[in-house]
Parts: structure tokens; C-alpha cells; sequence
């Protein structure tokens, strides 16, 4: 039985500044609205929304002024979607990305909890250039495939095992392959 896997990349530029985050999605959309489900398509631009925001805010920019964001779409032979995007920034010089504790007056310091609720693996890497900070989606929400897992589990087993809540950690990211995709009609709202 064969397990093929169809892959399509793509990486764009876009400027150190609160517009950079807004080109980032309008391209991300345009180029993934026709191939993915509507609904990794949304959680893929939240996502990418928080950390090209994330980028600007708190890190240096990368030569030119600009950041990089990278995005990759896997579709398996059954069809199963997964995307990688990638955020690529200066870095910065007093701290790394990390969650953190927020106050529920604050009006900031959320953007990493949502990357962690929405993504199943995230991380960072470091090299000579600055950092990358990376979040792996699939087209099923982590929520409903802990669902299904525990669906899966004999029913003696369930009611011993405790619900887990915790938080993820940084992973390294998925490896690499390449292909063509079928196409899926979505229509998210960028704005």
C-alpha cells in the first residue's frame, strides 16, 4: 500500500511594520483559499496573523526591513491536509518567544496561547540570520482528535483515564517532502 503525500511551498516577504501582517494573510488566503477546507484555512490565517504580529512587536526585523513567512501544505493520499507556516524575524536581543502568564485585564500577551490552541506542534530555531518561529496545523482540530483518540480507547479505560490540559511545548517541526494537491473551495474573512 502506497502512503504518497503531495506537497506545494510557498515564501513571501512582507515589511516590518502592522501592514506586513495584513499582506502575509491576503497572500496566504489567496494562495491556500482553493485547495484547503475552510476551516484549516481560518485557523491557518490566526495563526499566521499572530506570529508575523508577534515578529513585528517584539523582534528586530531581518536585513531590508522586512520579515519572511513561509508556508507549507501537505495533502496525504487520503486527502488529509496539514500546513506548516513559518515566521522568520531578527530575533530579539533581551528575550525568546514563550508563553507567559496574562491577567484577564490585559490587553496583550495572548498571541502564543492561541498558536498553541489552534496548532498541534509549534517551535522556534535559531541560526545566523535570527529566528523562526514555526506552527504545524492538519485539517482536524487537536480538541477533536484528543476526542477521537479517547473515542478509540476500550470503554473500561475510559473513565480511568483523567482529561489532560496541558499546555503544548515546542516541537521540531514536520520533514520535508514535495508533490502536487488537489483542489478544495474555502472562503475565510482576512479582516
Amino acid at each position: 500500500m502506497s502512503t504518497a503525500t503531495a506537497e506545494r511551498s510557498w515564501c513571501v516577504v512582507v515589511p516590518h511594520h502592522a501592514r506586513g501582517a495584513r499582506q502575509a494573510r491576503h497572500r496566504l488566503a489567496a494562495e491556500l483559499g482553493n485547495v484547503v477546507a475552510a476551516s484549516l484555512l481560518a485557523d491557518v490565517i490566526a495563526v499566521l496573523a499572530e506570529l508575523v504580529g508577534n515578529a513585528i512587536r517584539h523582534a528586530e526585523p531581518l536585513p531590508g526591513g522586512v520579515v519572511r513567512v513561509a508556508w507549507r501544505l501537505r495533502v496525504d493520499d487520503a486527502g488529509a491536509e496539514a500546513v506548516t507556516v513559518r515566521v522568520t524575524d531578527g530575533g530579539a536581543s533581551n528575550r525568546s518567544p514563550a508563553l507567559r502568564p496574562v491577567g484577564t485585564e490585559a490587553v496583550d500577551g495572548r498571541g502564543l496561547r492561541i498558536v498553541v490552541a489552534l496548532a498541534e506542534q509549534w517551535g522556534i530555531e535559531r541560526d545566523g540570520l535570527g529566528q523562526s518561529v514555526w506552527a504545524a496545523l492538519s485539517g482536524q482540530h487537536p480538541a477533536q482528535q484528543a476526542a477521537q483518540h479517547q473515542a478509540r480507547q476500550p470503554a473500561q479505560h475510559q473513565a480511568k483515564q483523567p482529561a489532560q490540559h496541558q499546555a503544548k511545548q515546542p516541537a521540531q517541526p514536520p520533514a520535508e517532502s514535495s508533490g502536487r494537491l488537489a483542489a478544495q473551495p474555502a472562503q475565510p474573512s482576512l479582516d
